[in-house]
């Protein structure tokens, strides 16, 4: 299997070139975005550009009607890896009063978005969590979603200082909303002893560390899709014999990855009674936001674990 990284580089590339093109394009046009320094909106709200809705739904939850919020990828099936940035998006930056990215090498084209926002604050998700891990998918690092809220909060009160108690006290909340996820996956995995699961990619990482929930992923199946290679038939057959003879409980797909051997996979747990847990880069479209979300993902994972 040649993984969805495969292309990343090459569209990256292109990804780049689209960012000059746009901000070309929206630096020659006739419309007024404002002062480099950012603008807030016509009611008075800060207004927030995030790289994905994932990020942009713990801005909202933070900011409630006091911020106004572009989150550039909201839509279930993008990939930020490849993503492509259009004038629309040039121009929500170059307004920008504050940008939150992911980093840590998942988003790289909203690091170029971002760069455009002079004088805007700037948050990296990634720096913020410092897990100390080169995994990226840091919104399923629960604690470190928790650093992140209150970061917000100090951008957010540095914006509008008037607002700072909303600000901090709606962080707390979502802090209080977070902190019951981290227990209810605490207790999950000590509820499971010893539960081993297989990933088609480590989106999931942190939630599974969490859980104390030991990823059983072949060594070499996991390289292949980290270095952008093909899969081993080595590797493909240790991890669907973990499968098949029922070693782990459950396999954890990223939906946003559909590839053969995915879909290979998944169908070889299905026939063999083991759970599959779906997990996704951006909010899925049946989700009100990340604490809704984030609840749905543990649920997932503890109806498998219990099946």
């Amino acid at each position: 299997m040649s993984s969805r990284l495969s292309t990343r580089h090459i569209r990256g590339a292109v990804a780049a070139a689209s960012v000059l093109t746009v901000f070309a394009l929206s630096a020659c046009s006739g419309t007024d975005a404002g002062s480099g320094s950012g603008s807030s909106s016509t009611s008075g709200q800060i207004n927030v550009v995030a790289a994905t809705d994932v990020w942009g739904s713990v801005v909202s939850a933070v900011g409630g009607d006091k911020v106004q919020v572009k989150s550039i990828i909201h839509d279930p099936t993008a990939d930020p890896h490849s993503y492509e940035s259009t004038a629309d998006d040039a121009l929500a930056a170059k307004n920008a009063q504050l940008t939150l990215g992911n980093g840590g090498g998942y988003d790289d084209f909203f690091e170029k978005l971002a760069g455009e926002a002079s004088g805007a604050k700037k948050l990296v998700a990634y720096d913020i969590a410092a897990t100390g891990d080169e995994n990226e998918h840091v919104w399923f690092d629960l604690p470190g979603v928790e650093k992140v809220a209150d970061q917000v909060a100090a951008a957010l009160s540095a914006i509008q200082p008037a607002s700072k108690q909303t600000f901090d006290d709606n962080a707390k909340a979502f802090k209080g909303q977070v902190d019951a996820l981290v227990k209810k996956a605490t207790d999950l995995g000590a509820a499971h002893p010893g539960t081993k699961v297989v990933v088609t990619e480590p989106v999931a990482h942190y939630l599974l560390e969490t859980a104390k929930i030991t990823d059983a992923t072949p060594k070499a199946f996991s390289d292949a899709v980290e270095n952008e290679t093909d899969v081993p038939a080595t590797a493909v057959n240790d991890f669907t014999q973990l499968i098949k003879t029922k070693q782990v409980k459950a396999l954890i797909n990223n939906v946003q990855t559909v590839t053969p051997l995915t879909q290979q996979v998944v169908a070889e747990a299905k026939s063999s009674g083991v759970g599959v847990v779906d997990v996704a880069e951006t909010l899925p479209a049946n989700v009100t936001g990340y604490i809704d979300w984030m609840t749905k993902e543990v649920d997932s994972l503890s109806g498998a674990l219990n099946s």
